[in-house]
């Protein structure tokens, strides 16, 4: 099996049509400070690295870094994990985050999957399913069959559109029908602000 990790599926998505944050692999801190100032203040920091499958369990991300002085500062510190390869220096984004992705199911075909991303991913495995291929329709209902959808609509004071998490879970469900050979694909987060969404972490297994 073939796994894509964040860099690689990122850049496939991409190419794909996905909407991907802003980012730049750097090998130096060269690289990395002038791509902080291309991206602007703050930004992400994430160790590149085929070794290193869940970089936050090593340490390998750093979220709102403010300055020169803190790219210097963690990037050295990144650069002493294990399998370090190089740095994805990443524009920081604000939102709400949700988990779309797809399954092969070895009786149904592929699944398409929405629910609560980021750190409440395995807290609440609170997540909705249907075979592909989908309609806008049906991914609307997906979502609101979620418990996050209330946090969506605005139960913490903030409303997040629902189109730009719909639109992805459609072009997912196109994606595997044109590469059948998908067996996995995880983005999460896909962080939605008050106007769109962007991928902000993905992976993708291929047999």
């Amino acid at each position: 099996m073939q796994v894509m990790i964040e860099r690689e599926a990122e850049d496939f998505l991409e190419k794909h049509g996905f909407r991907v944050a802003d980012r730049k692999i750097c090998t130096s801190v060269a690289q990395a400070l002038t791509a902080a100032k291309k991206l602007k203040y703050p930004v992400v920091m994430k160790v590149v690295s085929q070794k290193i499958i869940h970089k936050s369990d090593v340490g390998g991300v750093v979220l709102d870094v403010k300055n020169d002085a803190e790219v210097k500062e963690e990037f050295a510190r990144l650069k002493k994990l294990k399998g370090f390869e190089a740095v994805m220096m990443q524009r920081h984004l604000e939102g709400a985050t949700v988990l779309v992705g797809v399954k092969k199911d070895p009786a149904f075909g592929h699944v398409v999957v929405v629910g609560a991303g980021g750190i409440y991913t395995e807290v609440f495995k609170d997540v909705s399913f249907r075979v592909c291929p989908i309609t806008k329709d049906d991914a609307q209902a997906m979502i609101k069959e979620t418990k996050y959808y209330d946090v969506l609509h605005g139960a913490r004071g903030t409303s997040y559109p629902l189109q730009p998490i719909i639109q992805t879970l459609v072009k997912l469900s196109k994606l595997v029908e044109k590469n059948p050979t998908i067996e996995e694909l995880d983005i999460n987060p896909l962080l939605v602000d008050t106007k769109s969404g962007r991928i902000v972490d993905a992976r993708i297994a291929f047999t």
